[in-house]
């Protein structure tokens, strides 16, 4: 489900898209009878744990492989939604922010954008709902301590950037997870977040 969300920041407008993915936990996938003690198996991780190479999805990348380390997780404030410089959508229900810092490194290959190593993380809620990180079409959505990260800036292998990503979670809800998506064939990495 798409939602779109109108803001007007400052003397700008700004169109903000937020991609909440609903029933998607990955039960149903068959694990090829591999066995379950194998460490390609692996899927939760602890926070400050790297996740195993991932292979770029990118045509332009398509040789690259990376890994993605969230670090932190924090949950804002209504007050940080309300000074975001976001209006809220009254058709919505409240949201409020959650902050995930993570690590990014180009492991090897062709060199690769920031945005196109985490593209892939989906904030996962006690509740079970899935939400992917927050997009500002135009203008700028305003985070205290939680810059916008460079997503065009290119990495080679051996360098990493640190990021911190917000996503939108109905308000009344906690942030129970960090996940890294890997396509519709395969479970997601799960990093669970304590607190």
């Amino acid at each position: 489900m798409r939602t779109w969300t109108r803001a007007m920041p400052a003397a700008m407008g700004a169109l903000v898209l937020a991609v909440v993915l609903t029933g998607c936990n990955g039960s149903d996938a068959d694990d090829g009878g591999k066995s379950s003690g194998a460490s390609d198996d692996k899927t939760t991780y602890r926070l400050g744990e790297a996740s195993p190479p991932q292979e770029s999805s990118m045509q332009k990348s398509k040789d690259a492989t990376f890994t993605v380390t969230p670090t932190k997780v924090e949950t804002g404030t209504k007050a940080d939604m309300d000074n975001s410089g976001l209006d809220k959508d009254k058709d919505d229900s409240p949201k409020i922010p959650v902050y995930v810092w993570a690590t990014v490194t180009h492991k090897n290959g062709t060199a690769m954008e920031v945005g196109d190593m985490d593209d892939d993380l989906i904030v996962k809620t006690d509740k079970g709902e899935r939400t992917k990180a927050l997009i500002v079409i135009m203008g700028e959505a305003k985070w205290p301590d939680c810059p916008a990260p460079d997503t065009e800036k290119k990495l080679s292998p051996g360098q990493s950037e640190k990021i911190c990503k917000a996503f939108l979670i109905p308000e009344g809800q906690r942030a129970a997870a960090v996940e890294l998506s890997r396509g519709f064939t395969k479970e997601p990495l799960e990093w669970p977040v304590n607190g």
